[in-house]
């Protein structure tokens, strides 16, 4: 199957039409992650004359500052700049899965003008980091996945309607249990339904580095000076955060920012490290990244759920063979909150949650 990749690109136009130059605000991230302008334009294979012509031009646009350089101590950047960086950043983390997904929709589209090459399962998955290293691998051994990133609202009721061969959710371990699985049994009535392990995985709240604002329980998110970011309605974070809220007693509507929802856990992250909110709640694994602090309240088993039938077949078997390897194991165990111990477990879905 073909591989295609789509990458968001965005432009900052003045009134009289003027564009900032393209290449400035990839230059301004390198700046902030290097801390330096001379190591920027060697990670970027730019010249110093041209990345200073690039800052010059940018603040002209803007008439202020982008870049403060001192003698020995690198280059920052700007309260500005930091801002165009942090706005890249949550560009991105908001759109990679839903790119990811148009994306392998329209390589299966080509692939079947171009070969007639089949698709060999369809992957609908509430997005993770897990997912994404099982997908990668399978298509890296050549198989032909097309894959959808919703909410795990809609990967189960995918499922249902034989809209795809495999659904990929999470449900919580502990006393959240029984509620998510009530949750979800609407859709997941088929009797032959089995459960393939994929990873554990620990949510929490995502803070400002050193918790300025003392965060430490989702009780302190009823604060009223307390901003906070959500996942998407439908979606099963926030599921779990509404039962966690529960357990202790608060109201969602007190939770100032409750009904703001951003459709993947990088970009709830981003939204916290670019100081839009004081909290948000999500994965561990862009938590760190963004280099926030991390509070872990949840444990969950992410899954793939598929029929009796499907298991049975050669893509299936592909997938459980990658999950129970080693080299799976350890990719996944790298990520931050994330434990493969039981990668590639199986059970039917009457007896997968018996405890």
């Amino acid at each position: 199957m073909q591989k295609i990749s789509i990458r968001p690109v965005w432009t900052i136009q003045g009134p009289e039409g003027q564009q900032v130059p393209p290449r400035l605000l990839e230059l301004l991230a390198h700046v902030q992650a290097q801390g330096s302008l001379l190591a920027a334009c060697q990670q970027m294979g730019m010249s110093y004359r041209h990345a200073w012509d690039l800052v010059r031009q940018g603040e002209a646009h803007f008439k202020t500052t982008l870049l403060h350089m001192e003698r020995g101590k690198g280059s920052t950047l700007s309260g500005l700049g930091e801002k165009l960086v942090w706005a890249d950043h949550r560009i991105a983390a908001r759109l990679k899965p839903v790119l990811d997904s148009l994306a392998s929709e329209l390589a299966t589209e080509i692939g079947r003008v171009v070969s007639a090459e089949p698709v060999v399962m369809r992957v609908h998955a509430s997005h993770g980091f897990a997912i994404e290293k099982l997908v990668e691998g399978l298509t890296h051994q050549g198989l032909a996945i097309e894959r959808r990133y919703g909410s795990s609202t809609e990967a189960a009721a995918a499922l249902r309607d034989h809209a795809c061969d495999a659904a990929g959710f999470h449900i919580p371990t502990g006393p959240l249990q029984a509620s998510a699985l009530a949750h979800y049994a609407r859709w997941l009535d088929a009797p032959d339904l089995m459960v393939v392990d994929v990873a554990t995985r620990r949510q929490g709240l995502m803070v400002a580095p050193g918790n300025p604002k003392k965060i430490y329980d989702v009780a302190d998110l009823a604060r009223p000076e307390v901003r906070f970011i959500n996942r998407q309605a439908g979606s099963g974070t926030r599921f779990l955060l509404e039962g966690l809220l529960a357990a202790r007693g608060v109201a969602t509507q007190d939770v100032h920012g409750f009904e703001q929802g951003e459709f993947t856990h990088a970009a709830v992250a981003a939204y916290v490290a670019s100081d839009m909110a004081d909290a948000g709640f999500g994965l561990e694994t862009p938590a760190r990244h963004f280099k926030l602090d991390f509070l872990p309240l949840a444990s969950e088993r992410y899954f793939l759920m598929c029929s009796a039938a499907t298991l049975a077949e050669a893509p299936m078997q592909s997938a459980l063979a990658l999950l129970r390897s080693a080299a799976f194991r350890d990719e996944v165990n790298a990520l931050p909150g994330y434990n493969a111990a039981d990668a590639g477990r199986v059970a039917p879905l009457a007896q997968a949650f018996a405890e």
